[in-house]
């Protein structure tokens, strides 16, 4: 099995981000976290920059052992120096030069005719391996160059002395088939080409950035350029996660692995996205928020009865802790019983029916449903007491121009009753309202109200406290909408003094 080299440039071309530039210490802070997921090289910046991307290079190649650190040059003498003189500490240092060889980049950018191009390449390598004997050459806008042109600079900057020649699709514009035959096209025409390991670099402008990379695996590449999360120009490049777990969940296809610590995957990539600033998006393959959750009540199910149903790799392998099974309203009654029987709940198939009705109608009501929100749910079913009182309506009218006005409707002891109350406030005028159907006798000590879970569609809890005649009970109320959550967990309370009526209280 051929071992593919990564070599990530984060911290150069990721960097090139809007947005997502990096100081001196933010750079080594990620290298570390690089040398810790056991990249093989780092591309640490481009020296001739700024001072500021001097010094990271230079700081990282003083720093981090046991990998190439990488400095890139354009074809210039003061670029090559620059790379070469921040590379100087490391114990393995490369240059990576590079020159446009595209018709269109010859003749809008550089305004150089191909044998000028040629040329340049050939002496920008030359230069280089005076300082190091790691030297890579990319053909900027490869993929748009004439293919004959494109074979004889690899022949050339090979015979200069490179040992990297890369093969970049520098503005996203190839598609996989294309690719490949180029890739294919090189290694038969170019006759030195076993001399040198030949690179790929991707951009993601059609979103196929990965497909292409591990098409030219396929093809013979030994190396593959990418980012943290896909990052970089535009719309970034090819995602490492993807190039490597693409290799290790497929090895008998693509005959190919990494030596990547695929353990640390998704640490680096929480680290990256922290310190860029740039989001991962939750449907993200890899490392994205949803890449190992489960919402459908038939991916649940088959998920939980065996998890390669739909899993094709497993969470841990990447670092992150366990697969998730999302309760949403495409779950189904199995993830709702196991997440219950995780959350310390036994329920018996009649309170489990209840809940899980509960649980579809709450669906309805917000996205996102938590833990915090199935206990509550599930805590009405498991401290149920008999009710003698249960809401039937309610109807709350408040505002900075309006009497707070609530019409309650009840069922009491089997006969329905409404009235219609007015208070300080809405939960008042509520409680006034269950109070004078039920002829309460109790007196509230204590109102509790808080948001279980984020978000303005969250679920709250009420708990109140009340006592009678010496006794003293609790009621629970859950509802998205706070009053209605408050009146529930009055009614609760209520239900409880009712069950206890006939408890003799203890003498001190």
């Amino acid at each position: 099995m051929r071992i593919i080299k990564i070599f990530d440039t984060t911290l150069r071309d990721g960097e090139q981000s809007p947005g997502a530039s990096m100081n001196v210490d933010e750079k080594l802070h990620v290298a570390r976290q690089l040398a810790r997921l056991n990249i093989d090289i780092i591309e640490a910046g481009f020296p001739v920059a700024s001072p500021g991307d001097f010094e990271a290079v230079k700081r990282i190649a003083e720093e981090i052992k046991g990998i190439t650190v990488c400095g890139l040059a354009r074809a210039k003498d003061l670029d090559i120096e620059r790379a070469a003189e921040a590379i100087k500490p490391a114990e393995s240092g490369r240059i990576h030069t590079f020159i446009a060889t595209s018709d269109i980049h010859l003749k809008y950018k550089l305004r150089m005719s191909r044998q000028e191009v040629l040329e340049a390449a050939i002496y920008a390598v030359k230069k280089a391996r005076k300082y190091t004997d790691d030297v890579e050459f990319s053909a900027e806008d490869a993929t748009r160059s004439d293919w004959d042109f494109l074979c004889r600079v690899a022949e050339e900057v090979i015979k200069a002395g490179a040992t990297t020649v890369n093969i970049p699709d520098t503005v996203g514009y190839t598609v996989p088939q294309e690719y490949a035959e180029l890739i294919e096209y090189l290694f038969n025409k170019v006759p030195n080409i076993d001399k040198a390991v030949i690179s790929v670099h991707c951009h993601n402008d059609l979103g196929l950035a990965v497909a292409n990379s591990l098409t030219a695996i396929l093809k013979g590449a030994g190396q593959v350029e990418c980012t943290i999360n896909g990052i970089g120009e535009r719309a970034g490049n090819a995602a490492m996660e993807e190039i490597v777990m693409a290799l290790k969940t497929r090895p008998k296809f693509f005959n190919a692995d990494t030596r990547i610590k695929t353990e640390e995957i998704y640490k680096t990539s929480r680290l990256v996205s922290k310190i860029t600033g740039m989001v991962v998006q939750p449907n993200k393959a890899i490392v994205g928020a949803n890449a190992f959750a489960h919402e459908s009540g038939i991916h649940q199910d088959g998920f939980l009865k065996e998890r390669s149903t739909y899993e094709i790799m497993r969470p841990e392998t990447v670092g992150i802790p366990q697969s998730k099974l999302i309760l949403g309203k495409h779950s189904g009654r199995h993830a709702f019983k196991e997440r219950l029987r995780e959350l310390g709940y036994e329920l018996t198939p009649e309170e489990l029916d209840k809940a899980f009705q509960r649980f579809k109608k709450i669906c309805d009501q917000k996205k996102y449903i938590f833990d915090e929100d199935l206990e509550a749910l599930v805590s009405e079913e498991v401290k149920k007491v008999p009710e003698v009182f249960s809401l039937l309506k309610l109807h709350v009218v408040s505002g900075t121009d309006s009497k707070p006005t609530a019409t309650v409707k009840m069922l009491i002891r089997g006969e329905e009753k409404e009235t219609t109350e007015t208070g300080d406030g809405p939960v008042d005028a509520t409680y006034r309202a269950i109070s004078k159907l039920t002829e309460a006798k109790s007196s509230l000590e204590k109102f509790e109200i808080k948001g279980i879970t984020g978000g303005t569609d969250a679920l709250g809890e009420v708990i109140v406290t009340l006592e009678q005649d010496g006794r003293t009970v609790r009621g629970y109320g859950s509802d998205t909408d706070i009053i209605v959550a408050s009146a529930k967990a009055y009614i609760n309370a209520l239900n409880k003094l009712e069950g206890r009526k006939r408890i003799p209280t203890k003498g001190i």
